[in-house]
């Protein structure tokens, strides 16, 4: 499906954000595996005043409507989600979405026949079984669940559903995000100058590797538009794709803004710069804002950065010393990222959009 003409089939999750003034806005967002996709759909904002509601987290069609609008539907009835580190904390929408008529893989299971995770919330029972069978010895180091553990609950018990969710017509989608596990080189939120370059973004999506014990080499992990285990044909006509609809859209006016995110960026200490989870609803409001042609932000050789003051950090405390590091564009990084993208794009040989080529001269020429 996502080769027709003015289709686009997405590994995306689906959300609706509402301000204080009661204006709602759709955005969809694309994040490899472990980037946090069923957190954010969701989230539970940190900051009064502000509502989420969930369309779906995991697939999103997206089509052009008559009005020229891009919409998109979940075609998904549930939700197929990771359960180790889930909690009332860290996902109180999800747990509450599993708490009844769920099928769970791969958990504990405890002596009265309930489910246990790594990250649940409390300790497990004495006598709980491990996902291979075992007696649970937390001293041994071995999981009680293994780490995709996953829950599939009906999307219609989560607290949060859009009362859209199952609407045929789709929703409108105001803004893409894309988004990985990127501990230096990306700010914590950026936004693409236009289509093209939005399509760029989502095409370098990674996580940097950084512990050899997963079996994985060190480095950046591409995952394109989070779609690589997707995809059933060449990316490179994947990407052309997209360049394709961004040119073909009945009204260019209307394309959603697309933008990059970065929850994980680390201190050279190694500790996260920003808390995520709740508060990730203070960059969901100024990229809200950015829509609206409201937010401050600054131009830099990569795309629109948020100027120092424009994300609202109140009651944040211990963290807004830290926003001018995750909002730097560092050239140096950015030039070693150009050459790691290159590597990337070689693999695509003559399928690559010269499009997207072109994107990557650009952005050295603008780091000179």
């Amino acid at each position: 499906m996502a080769k027709n003409q003015g289709w686009l089939a997405e590994h995306m999750l689906v959300m609706g954000i509402t301000s204080p003034q009661g204006v709602k806005k759709y955005i969809a967002a694309a994040f490899p595996s472990a980037c946090g996709k069923t957190n954010l759909a969701m989230l539970v904002p940190s900051i009064p005043g502000w509502k989420v509601e969930t369309v779906g987290d995991d697939i999103a069609w997206m089509k052009f409507g008559v009005d020229g609008q891009l919409y998109a539907i979940n075609p998904e009835a549930g939700f197929f989600g990771v359960a180790p580190f889930t909690s009332m904390d860290t996902n109180p929408n999800a747990m509450l979405s599993a708490r009844a008529n769920t099928m769970f893989t791969n958990t504990g299971l405890t002596p009265d026949g309930d489910v246990w995770w790594e990250g649940i919330g409390y300790d497990a029972p004495e006598g709980t079984i491990t996902w291979t069978g075992e007696l649970y010895d937390a001293q041994s180091g071995k999981p009680a669940a293994q780490p995709n553990a996953r829950f599939s609950a009906p999307a219609s018990q989560c607290p949060s559903i859009d009362k859209d969710w199952e609407n045929p017509v789709g929703v409108p989608i105001s803004a893409i995000l894309f988004g990985g596990r990127r501990p230096s080189t990306v700010p914590l939120v950026y936004q693409s100058f236009d289509w093209n370059h939005g399509v760029f973004m989502g095409s370098i999506v990674g996580s940097e590797v950084t512990a050899a014990a997963i079996g994985l080499k060190a480095g950046v992990r591409r995952d394109p538009f989070a779609m690589l285990p997707f995809c059933g044909y060449n990316m490179g006509d994947y990407f052309a794709h997209w360049v394709n609809i961004g040119a073909t859209a009945p009204d260019q006016s209307k394309l959603p803004k697309i933008f990059n995110v970065n929850w994980f960026r680390k201190s050279a200490e190694g500790k996260f710069l920003w808390p995520g989870y709740g508060d990730n609803i203070r960059v969901l409001q100024w990229i809200f804002e950015r829509v609206e042609g409201k937010a401050d932000a600054e131009e830099t050789p990569i795309g629109y950065v948020p100027k120092l003051g424009s994300i609202n950090i109140t009651g944040l405390n211990g963290f807004a010393a830290n926003m001018a590091e995750l909002l730097t564009v560092d050239h140096d990084q950015w030039k070693h990222e150009l050459d790691l993208v290159r590597e990337q794009y070689a693999n695509f040989g003559s399928t690559l959009p010269p499009e997207l080529a072109k994107q990557v001269i650009a952005i050295e020429a603008r780091l000179n």
